[in-house]
Parts: structure tokens; C-alpha cells; sequence
């Protein structure tokens, strides 16, 4: 079997997909963006910096930095390997938030 070229990312969406059953699970690897920071010299990783949009009913009744945390403890053991997550932007959602999100995009591309 082929190793994979992207098992951070691999492992972050089997991770959050079995955790919190996503209706939607967007995972952007930006590493590329960021491999000449300061930070990232010596670095040869290329699944350093990611941008995660989740919705989940697991966030329903949970302010934004409790759903963070939710993630962040999730993906500790990504976050914490040499060459592992360096950054890591989370945008976490009930369905019902992602569905007005939906309704006030539908209605700010009526009115353009």
C-alpha cells in the first residue's frame, strides 16, 4: 500500500469526521502560504498551517472557544509532532447557523 502524501491531513479528517459527524467538513492545507515564515525554516513538513470548517449538532449550545477547544484537544497529538500543526483556523458550526449563513449570502447576492 502507497503511503500517503498528506497524513496530517488524513488524520485530521478521519479524527473530526468520527467526532462530530460533520454535515460539512472543509480541511484547506495552506502550508504553502506560509513556508517562508521564520518559523518554518528548517521545516519539511508540508502540512503545517490548515483552515478547518466544520458544522456539527456537537456544537449546538457551545460558544466559540468551547468548540475550539473541542477541536484543538481532538487534534492534540497533530498539533503537538515535530513537523505536525503549526496554525490552525477553525470556523465551527450548528447546522442552523450554517443554513443562515446560506439564507444571508442567497439574499446579499439578490440585492448586488
Amino acid at each position: 500500500m502507497a503511503q500517503s502524501m498528506t497524513p496530517v491531513e488524513d488524520a485530521m479528517r478521519v479524527k473530526l469526521s468520527e467526532a462530530f459527524n460533520p454535515s460539512t467538513l472543509e480541511v484547506y492545507n495552506d502550508s504553502h502560504k506560509h513556508a517562508h515564515h521564520k518559523a518554518m525554516q528548517g521545516s519539511t513538513s508540508r502540512e503545517t498551517h490548515f483552515r478547518v470548517v466544520i458544522t456539527s449538532e456537537a456544537f449546538k449550545s457551545k460558544m466559540q472557544p468551547a468548540r475550539h477547544r473541542m477541536v484543538y484537544a481532538l487534534l492534540k497529538d497533530e498539533m503537538a509532532r515535530e513537523g505536525g500543526i503549526h496554525a490552525l483556523q477553525l470556523k465551527t458550526r450548528t447546522p442552523e447557523e450554517e443554513e443562515r449563513q446560506k439564507q444571508r449570502e442567497e439574499a446579499e447576492s439578490v440585492n448586488a
